[in-house]
């Protein structure tokens, strides 16, 4: 049976209301959140009552990473203490917060993920079709998911590749289901998209006779065999180009200013390139960006 950590956790509150009206109010709106950063962690098919320590400590390094407030991690963690409890799950969660680092001062750390491939990697990756959907990513920040599922008809909008200043994505082909514009910035991408036009016909990245998962399997096979990894790196180099595009500096996390060094009109420039970024990589939140970016 396939589960989503969403739909779990909420059942497991609705059967559950223990506590005053606000107490119930706050602890729903809390691990909604959860369950959101969950599956944005790669824990989308997890159930209520497989909650493990692992999951509780990407949780709290997340929070730590984006800058959450100690207080908001602390009434944080008392709701997914009463989750733990209710799927007999207490062990998995330790009683202090300080065992979680929790009340200890952090930085974002300033380390970039970013990965650039050279074009003697992309020549690795044998299968072309596989190679162009990483192509996608890197030139677009996609997600794995979207430069499988992309539709060049749908991306270009009736336009050729040379007309279009914007592409496309999807509700369908985006985690959570949100569509979003992206910009053509670089002129590099038009060679990109039009090698994806010729894969895609009037179809998808994903072959007609295969089906999402078959070409999953087939992708990742493919980039281990390539001697790849970690290829979210992309979207990473791909944020911190767009801020560079958009601010006129590096993103801290690639040698540029960190935001205590900023004037008071940079940090407004900051602030509107990084809601900029979070939209065009999908999210809904600023300070998302600084897994990404830095801080």
């Amino acid at each position: 049976m396939k589960f989503d950590i969403f739909v779990d956790l909420m059942r497991l509150v609705k059967r559950n209301r223990d506590g005053s009206y606000a107490t119930q109010a706050s602890r729903k709106e809390v691990l909604a959140q959860v369950a959101h950063d969950l599956k944005d962690m790669g824990f989308r098919t997890l159930p209520a009552t497989g909650l493990k320590p692992k999951h509780v400590a990407a949780l709290v390094e997340r929070w730590q990473t984006v800058g959450i407030a100690v207080n908001t991690m602390k009434n944080r963690m008392s709701h997914i203490r009463w989750w733990a409890e209710k799927v007999g799950k207490q062990n998995c969660v330790p009683r202090a917060n300080k065992d979680l680092g929790i009340g200890r001062r952090r930085y974002v750390t300033n380390i970039s993920k970013a990965l650039v491939l050279a074009p003697g990697d992309l020549e690795k990756i044998t299968d072309e079709r596989v190679r162009c959907s990483v192509e996608l990513q890197q030139a677009f920040g996609l997600r794995r998911e979207e430069c499988l599922k992309f539709q060049a008809n749908y991306a270009l909008a009736g336009l050729t590749v040379d007309e279009i200043q914007e592409i496309h994505l999807k509700a369908s082909w985006c985690k959570g289901g949100r569509e979003r514009v992206l910009p053509i910035t670089d002129e590099d991408q038009r060679p990109v998209l039009a090698r994806a036009a010729a894969f895609c016909g009037s179809g998808s990245m994903i072959p007609t006779e295969l089906k999402y998962i078959h070409q999953l399997r087939r992708y990742k096979s493919t980039i281990e065999k390539a001697g790849l990894s970690k290829l979210h790196g992309l979207r990473h180099a791909y944020a911190q180009r767009r801020y560079h595009q958009l601010t006129g500096w590096p993103a801290p996390a690639a040698g540029g200013p960190v935001s205590k060094q900023l004037t008071e009109q940079q940090r407004a420039v900051d602030r509107a390139a990084r809601l900029q970024v979070s939209a065009e990589l999908g999210h809904k939140r600023e300070e998302i960006t600084a897994v990404y970016l830095g801080r």
